[in-house]
């Protein structure tokens, strides 16, 4: 495995290498332990690395973050936020989504896992967080929020809104995260949630 590859993922912003062994993958996620600029997915011999992480999908990850805290936390329902920890199959696959949630009790395997998609990759996500039967991914991309769920026969449909959150419309939250002023999005969010109550 030639190491130089790494420093060029600063420069591209995404480098896929193919035929990585799961001992090579754990060996690079070793030596990368402790940059948290840089972000790697592996599935099934595919390796991505993802660096620098882009501002934008900072700012779109803590904004829906706090506005699907805010839903949560008005609607009464008890949540647990689990943030962005590693979901691995271990010689497979292993993922670590944007942020993720237990709903109702916590759990080991989160309920919600959310992606902020800006530099797309070769990995199909979903794939990524099958071995664990996560429940529900949710995507943004280029304004966009895209919910798939875990159905029946263990593959991810996509639906027009959560199964935890019927009565949220996601196109309302892009709304909001599209507003040039986070600590006003939430604030005006909130606001309309509170008039929407009976």
């Amino acid at each position: 495995m030639d190491i130089s590859l790494l420093d060029r993922a600063v420069e591209e912003k995404l480098v896929t290498l193919t035929d990585v062994t799961w001992e090579q993958f754990k060996g690079i996620e070793a030596q990368l332990i402790d940059n948290r600029s840089v972000r790697l997915s592996y599935l099934s011999g595919i390796l991505e690395i993802i660096a620098p992480i882009a501002e934008e999908h900072e700012e779109v990850k803590t904004t829906l973050g706090y506005l699907l805290e805010i839903y949560i936390r008005t609607l009464g329902i008890r949540f647990y936020g689990r943030g962005g920890y590693t979901l691995q199959a271990p010689g497979y696959a292993s993922g670590t989504p944007d942020e993720s949630y237990s709903i109702g009790t916590k759990k080991e395997v989160p309920d919600i896992v959310i992606e902020i998609i800006v530099t797309s990759g070769t990995i199909n996500r979903k794939e990524l967080y099958k071995p664990k039967q996560v429940p529900e991914i949710w995507f943004w991309k280029s304004d966009t929020i895209r919910i798939f769920r875990l159905n029946s026969s263990g593959e991810y449909e996509e639906v027009e809104r959560s199964s935890f959150f019927p009565n949220l419309d996601p196109n309302v939250l892009l709304q909001y995260i599209a507003m040039p002023d986070q600590y006003d999005a939430v604030l005006e969010f909130e606001q309309f949630l509170r008039e929407q109550l009976p």
